[in-house]
């Protein structure tokens, strides 16, 4: 089952209107760890010697344990028919399994009835109940049939992601072929729905995935998807624009392709299949390759027999072949080069005289041979550590120095000047100049995937050599179409939107050269956690984790910055919210409640206020998320009563505030062990990125109030003189 990606405990319908199963997850999954822990109970109790004796009190406690897994499969059951109902497909299967696990929960209850036991004997304490193997078979019985339904009940999350998925490629392809205006703000209003369901679905399938490969690669596709439709909204508008521009027409398909690519990913991901029987045939990182090759070293130690001489050797030149990706880089210094074609030289001369002396080894085993031997692993085993050391500082300067070189963004702000000028020599010149940037980068993200050190980081690698390998292409012919109609003011917007995505690449690859750095250096461990079933941790030390720790005055310093501008905010928002004359207005009131939690997190910033733990500040933003979620809803429901061109603008708006909001819920239930300040940044982050956009829809919100309502009194008016006239 899945984690829900939104504030525990709550189901009902998202910001479009649609109501999703993900409560019925929520509940499953609850009543699973409820019965878990209970089981172990039992286990732990029945494993007592059958002649124990047992206390009055330790007879009750049997007995309550049994009440309360009766209890606990009580509700299971009820989720488990309510998911039966809603599928007829399985509704059967289903039933059985929770018909045995309602008998096996009512048997334990039974059977740890101390009412049902035989009086005390007398010295005061009678023996454990009799029926012991009874408990041991109920209990087995129950694990079997919860398992079966769980199960079941994950075949129905796969089949409602499946057909989200259609449903979203159904109306993709409507809006490919759509030709007028309007339709298409009709159909772009029901994909966008459609989205918010499809992205609720994948958020929880994530959370729930336990194998760390997957789950990267599902981020990776829905971190896609997300950015992909805002360009395909300002990328469609643009074709519809300027229907005859060839520019306009490749950037809209780029975004399309993509988008379908990634959706096709999602479903790979959560049936676990290829299509045709397709195998997974990325190559292997440096890294990878070294940690498995020191395994096979190092086994030799207790079986001499265990691998190849041959075998050895290939593996190890199939990891040097692998450096030439460094040594051929164009970027790549000459020393750094030459030191890394004289450590894998050394690395073939150690493995050599490993095999050397392993050969002997087979031949006579004498003490001083197994000593030789132990010396020459440690010796390959040193060398290949030397090679990973100089492996990771090439591609980590590589990135660094990349990084810092382009962190202004010359060239998309010269492609911008180009474009409006409509200079087509210029945008030749930085076309070029991006493609050049784009190659450096594809480059240097193929490097930090060889030494990333972990199968996650590897993926958020990939993921970042193909973004900016496609997003540079996109952005180029965005600026030729803007080049060609320099007054378009679409065109503008739609290059701005390519031009966004880039650098919030640029930035996450920023945060990507850390974490590899971290993992490198030792600093941190697994990049994700469980969401769904937790770790139990003595005295609750998951929730500890979450309190305040000391910061040190960097980290001070920035959060105080972050409070500061989130302080500001929250003042603009109110000056927006007193301009409205009704406010009893439902838009007016969602963001004067987000206005005031903001502020309690501004106040959090300073030490003052009603959040006094980093805990209390994650419960607050947990509010806040599904706050900015119901004001998306109801923006949408008063877009309705606007003119297309307007609504337009109030969606543009709103797609940008709701993966904010689920965003943000990710981030409040992602568990960031010893990693507090980075959470809580990230929290504020994220919230101060919505407050802007609150502010920007109340104030576009109450420009587009004040012109409907002049048009309607404008309307009154003249059908009133009408009416006058009539008379008259």
């Amino acid at each position: 089952m899945a984690a829900s990606s939104g504030p525990a405990g709550v189901s009902g319908a998202g910001p479009s209107g649609f109501a999703f199963d993900s409560g019925l997850e929520i509940k499953t999954r609850s009543v699973e760890q409820t019965l878990l822990p209970l089981v172990s109970q039992i286990t732990t109790l029945i494993n007592h010697k059958d002649n124990t004796k047992k206390s009055d009190k330790t007879l009750q406690a049997i007995q309550r344990v049994g009440q309360a897994v009766n209890l606990a499969v009580g509700r299971f059951v009820k989720v488990g028919e309510a998911i039966a109902n809603e599928n007829w497909d399985l509704k059967e299967e289903i039933n059985i399994a929770c018909i045995e696990a309602k008998q096996a929960g009512e048997t334990i209850a039974a059977l740890t009835d101390i009412s049902s036991l035989n009086h005390p004997e007398s010295d005061g304490q009678i023996m454990i109940f009799t029926d012991k193997t009874g408990v041991i078979k109920a209990a087995r019985l129950l694990l079997s049939s919860v398992t079966k339904v769980l199960l079941l009940a994950d075949r129905v999350v796969i089949k409602q992601i499946i057909t989200s998925r259609n449903k979203v490629l159904a109306t993709m392809e409507r809006l490919e072929k759509v030709n007028s205006f309007q339709e298409f703000v009709q159909i772009f209003s029901q994909f966008g729905n459609e989205m918010v369901e499809f992205a609720h679905l994948t958020g929880d399938r994530q959370n729930d995935l336990k194998d760390e490969k997957k789950k990267a690669k599902m981020a990776a596709a829905r971190a896609v998807l997300e950015k992909c439709t805002m360009m395909l909204l300002t990328a469609s508008k643009t074709c519809l624009r300027h229907p005859n521009c060839e520019s306009a027409h490749k950037n809209k398909e780029g975004v399309f392709n993509r988008m379908k690519v990634a959706l096709d990913k999602v479903i790979e991901i959560v049936t676990d299949c290829k299509p045709g029987g397709e195998t997974d045939i990325s190559s292997v990182s440096i890294f990878t390759g070294i940690k498995e090759f020191k395994m096979n070293i190092e086994a030799l130690r207790e079986n001499l027999y265990f691998q190849s001489k041959e075998s050895l050797f290939a593996t190890l030149e199939v990891i040097l072949e692998r450096t030439e990706d460094f040594t051929d880089s164009a970027y790549t210094s000459h020393e750094r080069r030459e030191r890394i074609l004289e450590l894998s030289t050394q690395a073939r001369l150690d493995l050599q005289q490993l095999l050397s002396m392993w050969i002997q080894s087979q031949n006579k085993k004498t003490k001083s041979i197994a000593e030789e031997l132990e010396l020459a692993v440690l010796k390959i085993s040193h060398s290949l550590n030397e090679l990973k050391k100089e492996l990771h500082r090439t591609a980590t300067q590589l990135a660094a120095d990349l990084l810092k070189y382009h962190a202004d963004h010359v060239v998309l702000k010269a492609l911008k000047l180009t474009g409006v000028e409509g200079n087509l020599e210029g945008l030749a010149e930085y076309a070029c100049k991006l493609s050049e940037q784009k190659e450096q980068l594809v480059e240097v993200c193929r490097l930090l995937r060889h030494i990333s050190g972990t199968e996650p980081l590897e993926i958020t690698c990939i993921h970042a050599e193909e973004t900016f390998q496609v997003t540079g292409q996109q952005i180029i012919s965005a600026a030729e179409t803007l080049t060609l109609h320099p007054s378009s003011k679409i065109a503008k917007e739609n290059l701005d939107v390519f031009c966004e995505a880039w650098e919030s690449q640029i930035g996450d690859m920023s945060t990507l050269l850390r974490e590899i750095n971290d993992v490198f250096e030792g600093r941190r461990g697994e990049k994700y956690g469980y969401l769904s079933l937790p770790k139990p941790m003595k005295n609750n030390a998951n929730l500890k984790s979450l309190k305040p720790d000391k910061p040190d005055s960097e980290e001070q310093a920035k959060i105080a910055k972050l409070g500061l501008k989130l302080g500001l905010l929250t003042s603009d928002a109110n000056c927006e919210i007193k301009k409205w004359g009704d406010q009893e207005n439902e838009i007016v009131q969602n963001g004067r409640t987000m206005s005031s939690m903001a502020y309690s997190v501004y106040l959090f910033t300073r030490g003052e206020g009603p959040l006094k733990t980093s805990q209390d500040l994650i419960h607050q933003l947990e509010v806040f998320a599904e706050e900015g979620l119901k004001l998306a809803s109801s923006v949408q429901v008063f877009s309705k009563q606007l003119k297309d061109d307007d609504k337009l603008m109030l969606l543009l708006e709103i797609n940008k505030l709701i993966p904010l909001c689920h965003q943000l819920q990710t981030v409040t239930k992602t568990p960031l062990q010893n990693q507090v300040f980075l959470k809580v940044d990230k929290c504020i982050t994220k919230t101060r990125s919505m407050m802007a956009i609150l502010v920007q829809l109340l104030s576009l919100c109450y420009k587009l109030l004040k012109k409907l309502q002049m048009e309607n009194n404008s309307w009154v008016s003249v059908t009133n003189k009408d009416s006058m006239d009539g008379k008259t």
